[in-house]
């Protein structure tokens, strides 16, 4: 009777990780979606599609998801803004660089 209560606990906190995860799988490939051509605009003739990976990869979860609701509602100034604010961040900076040193600095 306990193991079975456990099993299904168990079973129940996995099903919320799986649900959590693919929640943020999907709203990262939105966000990125959103990402990508404001990387080109501001960025040109750079590793865009890197340096979109390193904003998605520095951004925390509200800006995620800013970002995704951006794909549904339109980009503004406010989504620009969000994403130059995170290409400033060290670690993202740090990416940009180790995105350009993979690509022979272009």
């Amino acid at each position: 009777m306990i193991r079975g209560l456990l099993i299904g606990l168990v079973m129940v906190g996995l099903s919320g990780c799986v649900t959590d995860g693919i929640v943020q799988d999907t709203s990262r490939e939105a966000a990125k979606r959103v990402v990508t051509p404001i990387m080109v605009d501001k960025f040109p003739g750079r590793n865009t599609e890197a340096y979109s990976n390193c904003v998605i990869d520095n951004a925390t979860t509200d800006e995620i998801f800013s970002l995704a609701k951006a794909a549904v509602t339109g980009v503004d100034q406010s989504t620009v803004n969000t994403v130059i604010g995170i290409s400033t961040r060290g670690d993202t900076l740090k990416c940009f660089v180790r995105a350009e040193i993979g690509t022979g600095l272009g």
